[in-house]
């Protein structure tokens, strides 16, 4: 098999680096639709400094635990980062895990570049890691992304009603999964 783990057509995988994408994040976390898109909590811009701390904090960790493996995803034409992808919370026991993943400038999105980077992380996290289910968390207000984690096999095996508040009304909150015999059928 001819495939590389970290690299597809339009898009690699790499360590995020803190010096070189702490500016570029900085930026996503000043778009508060950004932020309401991958979180319930209340938008909290950050500057570059702040990311290159949490940076920094999540790889000491992420060596210390081993149970979370951070990703930049790079356009592979001129290695410019548009987004992260991260599992994380891996309980290896049960070779379960948790899946993250935001493109953050919107005029990366909807080019295909998170459905390359997902597809390289399902391979990594059910051949390489040898887990057994993923899952992610989104919101009902998020359609685009449980359109999109539905479209990659995913199921919504919960829905806490009306567990975010956002915009004048309440929303559901979703968690989906997707098994590896799953992920292997639909491959």
């Amino acid at each position: 098999m001819d495939f590389q783990f970290f690299e597809g057509e339009h898009i690699q995988l790499t360590a995020p680096d803190a010096d070189r994408d702490a500016e570029i994040e900085s930026k996503w976390t000043h778009d508060p639709e950004y932020l309401r898109l991958l979180s319930a909590d209340p938008a909290k811009p950050l500057s570059p400094a702040q990311v290159k701390k949490r940076y920094e904090e999540a790889e000491k960790e992420a060596e210390k635990s081993r149970d979370t493996f951070n990703f930049a995803i790079r356009l592979r034409e001129g290695d410019r980062l548009i987004g992260f992808i991260r599992v994380f919370d891996i309980m290896w026991t049960h070779g379960s895990g948790r899946l993250q993943l935001g493109i953050g400038d919107p005029a990366d999105r909807c080019h295909g570049y998170g459905r390359e980077a997902l597809n390289l992380v399902l391979r990594y996290a059910f051949d390489e890691l040898n887990l057994h289910r993923l899952s992610a968390n989104t919101f009902e207000y998020n359609a685009m992304a449980l359109r999109f984690l539905e479209r990659a096999g995913f199921t919504v095996e919960v829905r806490r009603r009306q567990a975010v508040n956002r915009d004048g009304r309440r929303w559901d909150a979703m968690v989906l999964g997707l098994l590896r015999i799953e992920w292997k059928r639909d491959e």
